[in-house]
């Protein structure tokens, strides 16, 4: 299948109203978490992946990756609105965005933020579908040993990074290998690490895992944190940019749109790397540099074009390898492998009607998202005015409906309550919840790469080193972790020394 036919069949299953409608579903959600800090796209996803097992995957896979996406726009409404960040992504926006609106340009700066998402996200659209082929051809070549190392990079990628302790990561990863072994052993048949539990012969699921390390523990942080919100009560007009607007604007919304997108590629919290980098590189570059800061149009379209534009690469990966970069796509992986879906390079022609509905989705979501965000921006501003004392109790109640539908067994409603527990007392010491979530995720495939490269050379480990790609991968990894442990010597010698 070309990739013409590719997007005429993406649009036929999108456009179909039960898929339109779950699309439309998702970037309303996405924007709506996005609005409301202290939620996000992750913890959002992760409520709402027990509804999935009653919905098709194209339904159930499109509506995820609208909340994905659509969570960026939304986070963009309170940094220019409140000064407070919805969405990580979105901290830098608050620099510009909020003095524009202190300025009376809250119309423009909004304008701005969704016009650069649209441009970004449309961008990083047709660069996925142009690069994923050729990136799953190459896939189709892999074998074992080479998925392991890639696996493997993955993983210390993500632990590079990460914004805390290097050591606090690595351990988040191994702790998230470790519960990725609970169950049955696909090889010898043998129940490990389920302390004579039947429920946990099958393992963990994703859903209850992620719902308490992103849902409950979410609240429970939430809760003792009181977010003042002063939301500016001027009203907002012209949001539509001048032409003045525009010129200043263009140059960083195509760089945005290329930062994002490659950005987006690589494993990390990419929509929050390629920001705040786009932000600086536009104050690098500019005339004048001293206006950001004070509410320079070029520090809104920048990094909000750079996020959204980070969403679309997410998916290169993912759709193409079968490996998520970061931890919304490690649900998303979790969501397709519950309808026996494995993303990679036989996707396009397994499912080819998941692939191209997911492609176009993302167009038709980011159009719904545009017409969303500027005319609906009165509703928006109404919502953030929601008391979290009773935004918390329905989360909360989401949680707990939604573990025990899965399979109505008390056992992951047991499962969700430990993890969020875990979760906040995690977050209190400072220990990031992606590295083990994703972890936990690619855990099974890490070990099942592994254990059949060793069948295949008869125990011998020198397979991962005789093979180039899988040698190259390896290669990185381990100056990543030179680099990293050498970094963090360096700083623990620094502190003895003062």
């Amino acid at each position: 299948m070309d990739v013409f036919s590719g997007i005429l069949t993406g649009f036929q299953t999108v456009l179909d109203p039960v898929n339109l409608l779950f699309c439309f579903g998702g970037v309303f959600i996405g924007t709506l978490v996005g609005v409301l800090p202290g939620i996000g796209p992750v913890g959002a996803m992760s409520i709402l992946l027990p509804t999935t097992y009653g919905l098709s995957p194209v339904s159930s896979i499109i509506m995820l990756a609208g909340i994905f996406y659509g969570a960026m726009y939304g986070g963009s409404t309170t940094s220019i609105l409140v000064n407070i960040p919805g969405e990580a992504a979105s901290v830098v926006t608050c620099l510009d965005g909020y003095q524009m609106a202190r300025k009376g340009r809250a119309g423009p700066a909004l304008g701005i933020s969704a016009l650069g998402s649209f441009i970004g996200g449309t961008f990083s659209i047709f660069a996925l579908v142009f690069l994923v082929f050729p990136l799953a051809q190459t896939a189709l070549k892999f074998g074992p040993p080479e998925y392991f190392s890639i696996i493997f990079m993955s993983m210390i990628i993500l632990t590079y990074m990460a914004a805390g302790s290097f050591v606090k990561a690595i351990l988040m990863v191994l702790i998230g290998l470790i519960l990725g072994t609970v169950g049955i052993d696909s090889v010898s048949g043998v129940a490990r690490f389920s302390f004579g539990s039947t429920s946990l012969l099958d393992g963990m699921g994703l859903v209850p895992v992620a719902m308490g390390l992103f849902g409950i523990a979410e609240v429970l942080s939430n809760l003792e944190v009181e977010i003042k919100r002063s939301i500016l009560e001027t009203r907002i007009k012209h949001l539509l940019p001048t032409l003045q607007d525009w010129r200043r604007s263009i140059g960083p919304i195509i760089r945005g749109s290329f930062i994002g997108f490659f950005l987006g590629i690589l494993p990390g919290p990419s929509p929050v790397v390629s920001s705040f980098l786009s932000y600086s590189i536009e104050k690098k570059i500019s005339r004048d540099p001293g206006a950001f800061g004070q509410g320079a149009i070029e520090g809104v379209a920048g990094p909000e074009t750079a996020n959204n534009a980070a969403t679309g690469g997410s998916f290169v990966p993912l759709l193409a390898l079968g490996i998520p970069p970061n931890v919304s796509m490690g649900l998303l992986l979790g969501a397709l492998m519950i309808h026996n879906i494995i993303p990679g390079p036989l996707l396009i022609t397994q499912h080819p009607n998941v692939f191209w509905g997911l492609i176009t989705s993302m167009y038709v979501g980011n159009i719904m998202l545009v017409l969303l965000n500027l005319p609906l921006i009165g509703i928006w501003v109404k919502v953030l005015k929601i008391p979290y004392r009773l935004l918390m109790p329905l989360i909360l109640l989401c949680c707990l409906i939604g573990a025990y539908s899965i399979s109505n067994n008390v056992v992951d409603i047991v499962i969700m309550v430990i993890f969020g527990i875990v979760g906040y007392i995690l977050r209190k010491f400072d220990y990031e919840m992606a590295p083990l979530i994703l972890a936990f995720v690619l855990g099974p495939m890490l070990e099942k790469h592994f254990r059949t490269s060793l069948i295949m050379s008869d125990g011998n480990l020198l397979i991962f080193l005789e093979r180039p790609i899988s040698c190259v991968t390896l290669i990185i990894s381990a100056l990543l972790l030179i680099s990293t442990g050498f970094s963090y010597y360096r700083k623990m010698k620094g502190r003895v020394i003062t």
